[in-house]
């Protein structure tokens, strides 16, 4: 039982830690500088890669460890986080964005530093991972579960953080109106008066696709993970 869960912290510590890691300057550069820009995306995507799947397959034999048993309340706060979630992640990867991975590029060609989704968090992928990851881990007690969406959380609030001073060391003053016009924090400069929400940036079909992905994934959820996400 130990060595199964074991494998799972071993997995998980190296996907959230890799990140990390292998994205600080001290080690980014130097490896840069040795195996290329292209060749560093290259090692860098299989290794966090191949640690997601080793996590993905630990966490499938991994033993039910029972740490605390949620109320059954709490079993609908997923129907209701991961919409927005799903409209989050959508937004993200359809949104041009000096956040995401090789975003540096959108600094100089974007008119608008932040478009669309990008008024309401300048992490949106991040956020709604984490309210994925959150939100199955209030609905999870078992010491599996704790581990997995425990690390990717921590993966997700601190990697906002991280990115953050990346792209205002990489991108210099380019990052000065990106910072400005944004948050971190989701909603904080919308209500600081910093920005305005940029409701033509969003577009009807972003929400509309994310609320799609959350159905799907909804219904494909006994046959992916083999128990429905529905309360019971």
């Amino acid at each position: 039982m130990l060595l199964s869960l074991d494998a799972l912290f071993a997995a998980t510590v190296l996907f959230v830690g890799g990140h990390f890691l292998l994205s600080s300057e001290p080690l980014r550069r130097p490896l840069t500088k040795w195996l290329g820009a292209q060749g560093f995306v290259t090692v860098y995507s299989l290794a966090v890669t191949g640690a997601l799947l080793w996590m993905g397959l630990a966490y499938s034999a991994a033993p039910v460890l029972t740490v605390w048993t949620p109320p059954p309340e709490l079993t609908w706060i997923p129907l209701v986080v991961l919409p927005f979630a799903g409209i989050l992640v959508v937004a993200a990867f359809t949104t041009p964005s000096p956040t995401l991975v090789g975003g540096e590029r959108f600094g100089s060609s974007l008119d608008d530093p932040a478009p669309g989704i990008l008024r309401v968090t300048r992490h949106p992928f991040l956020w709604g991972t984490a309210l994925w990851a959150g939100a199955h881990l209030l609905v999870n007690g078992d010491l599996a579960s704790i581990t997995v969406f425990g690390g990717i959380l921590v993966l997700c609030l601190g990697g906002m953080r991280h990115i953050d001073q990346k792209r205002e060391a990489s991108m210099g003053a380019q990052w000065g109106p990106v910072k400005l016009t944004t948050s971190a924090v989701p909603f904080a400069a919308l209500i600081a008066g910093r920005t305005r929400m940029d409701w033509a940036g969003l577009g009807w079909w972003r929400p509309l696709a994310g609320l799609l992905l959350y159905v799907v994934l909804l219904g494909a959820h006994p046959w992916l993970i083999g128990v429905t996400a529905l309360p019971v």
